[in-house]
């Protein structure tokens, strides 16, 4: 019981101490207006707005995106560590896979493959922007490019929903 008093009293004085470094007290200790400041997001941070991808009819979510500039259709794959991408979408984005390096072997559904690392300079599905993504070029059969985690985990919120997927920057 002393400890749940104890816990509570830490409780308290912790929010007495936070709230009055966040007012402001102007003349006559009166609040003074609240203002506004601009804050840049973090480094590496997404921006822009909240999307949503709807759930196709084959029960996945499909998602529509601009990578750098331009238009890349993807399959969302929470358990894909990375953004990755067919040969194909790697050339029309302007990237000329025999040129790589396939250093890493990944694993995919067909088994086995060699990738290449490179970086997108920027992601955006419906509004949702993350910029400086890494991304594998996928060497051999991939069937369509896979928007991963090095997308997915730099939103501040994706959540699964019966009917869609939310992107939260």
């Amino acid at each position: 019981m002393l400890r749940f008093a104890a816990i509570g009293l830490v409780a308290v004085i912790s929010a007495g101490v936070s709230a009055k470094a966040v007012m402001t007290l102007g003349q006559g200790g009166q609040m003074a207006p609240a203002q506004s400041v601009a804050v840049e997001p973090a480094p590496g941070a997404a921006t822009g707005a909240p999307a949503s991808v709807v759930k196709a009819p084959d029960g996945h979510f499909w998602a529509e995106a601009t990578v750098n500039g331009r238009a890349v259709h993807f399959l969302v794959d929470t358990g894909a560590s990375a953004v990755a991408l067919t040969l194909e979408d790697a050339r029309r984005l302007g990237i000329e896979p025999r040129d790589l390096n396939y250093t890493y072997q990944v694993t995919t559904a067909a088994g086995q493959v060699r990738a290449a690392k490179v970086s997108l300079a920027d992601v955006s599905v419906a509004g949702a922007r993350v910029r400086n993504v890494d991304a594998l070029v996928i060497e051999k059969g991939l069937q369509t490019s896979l928007l991963g985690m090095t997308y997915l985990g730099r939103l501040s919120q994706f959540e699964a929903t019966q009917t869609a997927l939310i992107l939260r920057p």
